[in-house]
């Protein structure tokens, strides 16, 4: 009888210290819970001010970014334009304003060689420069052209479609996408014009949207 006096006795005690240890968890979680809001009402108390700076000074440099980048797009309107040499097609072509033009007829094989850039065109002989666009008329049939870009297209530097101007539908040629020269990633359209070939490319990566957008949809010739 004392024996199950004594069991019940320790159970209780047992009950007790563990519900005690539990409100003890509850009591410092509690305390660390309001630790914690207390120290961050605080951080936002004191640096409110900052945090106000920080995020307002973020969205000017989002705007200006973003306005920058239309005023870019702006400054490029209205178009130029070119039309290259009637014996050879009359290329037409037109390319924001902010881009200038170096242009060269009859040069050796080619009978047009054209290179446009924004502000001022590098020294063209210089085979590390890259241009923004570069127009070609080659004294060379269509496949020897495109042939040249064989082994980009086989290494899978760059690709290879069919393609043809908005403005020339009629004509089909190829596109090149990707590394187009060594260290130029860009974009070429080469076209079979009469006995000759029309060849227009980007030689850098930025420029392609301008490429895209401007420039092909507004090139034409006659075939």
């Amino acid at each position: 009888m004392s024996d199950m006096k004594s069991l019940g006795q320790k159970g209780a005690i047992s009950a007790l210290l563990i519900s005690l240890i539990l409100a003890v968890l509850l009591l410092f979680g509690a305390l660390g819970f309001g630790f914690w809001a207390f120290s961050g009402r605080q951080d936002y108390k004191n640096n409110v001010d900052q945090k106000v700076a920080t995020a307002v000074s973020a969205a000017q440099s989002q705007q200006q970014a973003t306005d920058a980048k239309q005023y870019t797009e702006d400054a490029k309107n209205p178009l130029k334009k070119y039309v290259g040499p009637a014996d050879y097609g009359s290329v037409t072509l037109q390319y924001p304003k902010t881009w200038s033009g170096y242009v060269v007829t009859a040069n050796g094989s080619n009978p047009l060689d054209a290179y446009f850039q924004p502000d001022i065109v590098p020294n063209v002989t210089d085979p590390n420069n890259a241009f923004a666009l570069r127009v070609q008329i080659i004294s060379q049939p269509y496949d020897q052209v495109v042939q040249q870009f064989e082994s980009q297209v086989q290494q899978k530097t760059a690709t290879l479609s069919p393609y043809s101007l908005p403005k020339v539908p009629s004509v089909i040629g190829s596109r090149i996408d990707g590394t187009i020269a060594t260290n130029m990633p860009g974009a070429v359209v080469i076209l079979p014009l009469r006995n000759v070939t029309l060849q227009v490319s980007t030689q850098a990566q930025v420029y392609v949207n301008d490429f895209n957008n401007i420039i092909l949809p507004n090139l034409s010739f006659t075939p």
